[in-house]
């Protein structure tokens, strides 16, 4: 499992490691000061004595890069931040669809709707549903029938015999 943190945390850490290392102190103890496995201190030392400091540094990340990169995805905040009825959506809610269309009629870049959903909750985005209100709702009503008629219809919890268990 990858350990927490960003690629220059984790460099930054590997260093730490090294100089710990350098200063004469023993692989469990290093280990312990960085927060890591003794196995992970000897493959970083192996690492810096096979090729110094660049041995240390922080290896890109495999796999696929991003489809829609990181201005395009800070055009695409600012695009759902206008909201739906900007793009002829007959509704003012963002939907998993919506924004999967709007992605690709705008970026040319087809995504899954399950996939969407990581890329808003990687924008910090998060799902919320609308309140569902009638029109013609009067709160002060509402209010006042909460404060005086609901306690009085309100069930209250009879008392039980002390002698059952429950």
């Amino acid at each position: 499992m990858r350990p927490q943190g960003s690629a220059l945390e984790l460099e930054a850490r590997r260093r730490r490691a090294i100089a710990y290392l350098q200063k004469g102190r023993g692989i469990r103890e290093v280990g312990r000061l960085v927060g890591a496995s003794p196995s992970s201190v000897v493959r970083w030392s192996l690492m810096y004595k096979r090729a110094g400091k660049e041995g240390l540094r922080a290896k890109p990340h495999p796999g696929r890069g991003l489809k829609l990169g990181k201005q395009s995805r800070q055009r695409l905040v600012k695009m759902l931040l206008k909201g739906p009825l900007a793009y002829n959506y007959r509704t003012e809610l963002w939907t998993l669809k919506r924004v999967a269309e709007v992605i690709w009629k705008k970026f040319g870049v087809r995504y899954h709707i399950g996939h969407v959903w990581y890329i808003l909750r990687g924008l910090r985005w998060s799902c919320q549903k609308p309140e569902s209100r009638a029109r013609e709702q009067n709160e002060r009503a509402i209010n006042n029938w909460r404060a005086r008629r609901w306690p009085h219809i309100k069930k209250v919890p009879t008392r039980r015999p002390e002698h059952c268990l429950y």
